[in-house]
């Protein structure tokens, strides 16, 4: 088993997510949770704090998207990388699908990742445990109960394709 002490030690390929306009409403719905608490401090009318409150949660759940520096996903020679859930051993991976999903009026992708071997055996370093104040933040993926893990790949600074080929490439090299 690689001793690896947390996200920031793996090297090679990550994507992070993007920097781009489309994650303005946080600060928005930031600026509205800062404007309805002072609302109810100045007024004195508690019907404001459930406006702030409903303002902050969205806000606070959303936080994760604010930081673009930060590797979300990746790959290295010990298998995949995927941030608040830990390494999956690139031997332990049967499949990497790129998934299109209709959602609406818009198609998002999706990457999943099916596992051949327990959670417990497929991981080389668990990161599920997140401190007391990350533990209600988006987190960027989804275990299903048939040992698949789903990660929705639109808010990523690189296009779903680009990404799903080059883990493709890295898993037919690294496992054999």
């Amino acid at each position: 088993m690689v001793a690896i002490s947390d996200e920031s030690n793996v090297g090679g390929y990550s994507v992070a997510y993007g920097r781009d306009d489309s994650y303005f409403p946080v600060y928005i719905t930031a600026a509205l949770a800062l404007i309805f608490l002072a609302a109810g401090w100045i007024t004195g009318a508690l019907y404001w704090l459930p406006l702030a409150f409903a303002a902050a949660a969205f806000t606070y759940y959303n936080i994760p998207l604010l930081e673009t520096g930060r590797p979300t996903i990746g790959a290295n020679q010990y298998g995949i990388f995927i941030q608040a859930f830990g390494l999956l051993r690139w031997r332990a991976v049967e499949r990497i699908d790129l998934v299109e999903i209709a959602e609406r009026a818009m198609t998002v992708h999706e990457l999943q990742i099916t596992l051949n071997a327990p959670l417990s055996s497929a991981l080389v370093a668990d990161w599920r445990k997140q401190p007391n104040w990350r533990r209600f933040m988006r987190l960027p993926w989804r275990m299903t109960h048939n040992n698949m893990v789903r990660i929705d790949i639109e808010p990523f600074d690189q296009p779903p394709d680009a990404i799903h080929r080059t883990f493709l490439r890295m898993w037919r090299f690294y496992r054999s």
